[in-house]
């Protein structure tokens, strides 16, 4: 369960790294809070913090539950791989957003993987 904690523990530290570059877009660009638009660069910044924390939402309870039925060697494994995925999303994304598909994938499917693993596991094993 360490590596499956670190995992978690990663992509919590990832979301507040995205959160610090829409930060340091904010003041690059003078888009004063409670304001969200107002320039491309910055607006990209908040859609990759945004699409993160949306993500979160979904893959965080997947990679717990999966964990509690299947090797947490390999549920671990699974969301490196997610976040690997949502760094090369956020990369591309503030770049050129018609290139995010590799890192959005990347990040979309460990989730499904991770959220499927969970139910299977609730519905037919037995925790580990």
């Amino acid at each position: 369960m360490k590596y499956v904690h670190i995992v978690a523990i990663l992509a919590v530290i990832q979301f507040f790294y995205f959160c610090f570059l829409v930060g340091r877009a904010r003041e690059k660009y003078g888009i004063k809070a409670p304001a969200i638009s107002g320039h491309e660069g910055f607006e990209r910044a908040f859609r990759v913090q945004m699409n993160t924390l949306e993500q979160l939402i979904c893959f965080l309870p997947a990679l717990f539950i999966a964990s509690l039925y299947w090797s947490p060697g390999f549920v671990a494994a699974v969301g490196f791989v997610y976040l690997i995925g949502r760094f090369l999303y956020g990369r591309a994304y503030i770049v050129d957003p018609g290139k995010r598909g590799l890192g959005f994938m990347l990040s979309m499917i460990p989730t499904a993987i991770l959220l499927l693993a969970a139910l299977v596991g609730a519905l037919f094993r037995t925790a580990v």
